[in-house]
């Protein structure tokens, strides 16, 4: 199935015939395939591991370095988020580069007029079902430093960093907080730990600070969380693997602990995917007599879950 996104594009398939494209940002079905024939090539680059994990022509990471005659963005739900990315693979390109940006309406897509006037000529073609198609040809190489892209909070003795549309960026949240607060020393934590759904790396990077002797694993979808998880730990001077995983997809072994502020937002609506799955699953992956963590709203039905995966909460 297509996304809406998709099937605007779709009105316009005779710009990919013949030519070398590129899909990239928040790409969620398999364009790719429909233009794969009347294309010379086609690309695909996720900065998200739940959709390129099912894709063996899509390459997951955080920095796009892929060239084509056509570049299709797929506008994310973070405008900074959008910024990051446009921007990084605008300054590997050309004069002349072609890009068209689709996206929704509610989430900011006609936003990009101003991101992108300054650097080419920029205009919509198309809208259909709130959502609009922009083509823009670039005129002006922008220059691109990921610098500008951190954010850094401190919290006690540590010290916070977070790239865009990653959760705990700004500062440490009510839940997360919460979840922190029923660990002390005394408690003597130890043996091996999951954050799952780490984000900017709050949550284990403060645990591993509190009980050193843990052995830390930290896993995300989203590859920006998973370089702030990387650099809050090194920033810190903290031990600990930071992975790729779509809930327990890539996570081997078993733990004492899984703990997690797990995430029920899919872009602005609400969805229960990765929680249910985690809930369902942790059962798994945890030791003998190890433990499931985890904090959420008083709305959200997770006892329930709870319940049905470990016949108590």
């Amino acid at each position: 199935m297509l996304s809406i996104e998709s099937e605007v594009l779709e009105r316009h398939l005779s710009v990919f015939e013949q030519k070398n494209v590129l899909l990239f940002g928040d790409v969620r079905d398999d364009f790719s395939g429909l233009i794969q024939p009347m294309a010379k090539s086609v690309a695909v680059f996720s900065s998200y591991f739940d959709y390129a994990r099912h894709y063996n022509n899509v390459e997951f990471g955080l920095e796009c370095y892929q060239q084509a005659d056509l570049a299709v963005f797929y506008w994310t739900k973070n405008k900074q988020e959008c910024q990051f990315q446009l921007l990084q693979w605008l300054a590997t390109a050309s004069v002349g580069q072609e890009l068209l940006v689709v996206g929704e309406n509610r989430v900011g897509v006609r936003s990009v007029e101003n991101l992108l006037e300054p650097f080419g000529e920029i205009a919509k073609i198309d809208s259909a079902r709130r959502y609009g198609l922009y083509h823009f040809r670039l005129e002006n190489v922008p220059t691109f430093d990921s610098k500008k892209f951190w954010k850094s909070y401190h919290l006690g003795d540590l010290d916070v960093f977070a790239l865009p549309a990653v959760f705990s960026s700004a500062e440490l949240d009510n839940g997360s907080k919460l979840l922190l607060s029923i660990f002390n020393k005394a408690d003597g934590l130890k043996g091996k730990v999951l954050d799952l759904g780490c984000g900017a790396g709050v949550i284990g990077a403060c645990l591993k600070q509190q009980f050193p002797k843990i052995k830390l694993t930290m896993s995300d979808i989203h590859a920006m969380a998973l370089e702030s998880s990387k650099r809050t730990l090194a920033e810190n001077q903290l031990e600990g693997d930071v992975v790729a995983s779509d809930v327990f997809s890539h996570i081997g072994g078993r733990f004492d602990l899984i703990v997690s502020n797990p995430p029920f937002h899919d872009s602005v609506d609400t969805a229960y995917r990765a929680v249910e799955e985690l809930i369902a699953q942790a059962k798994q992956h945890l030791n003998r007599g190890g433990e499931l963590r985890i904090v959420a709203n008083a709305f959200l039905p997770y006892p329930d879950l709870l319940d049905k995966a470990f016949c108590r909460h």
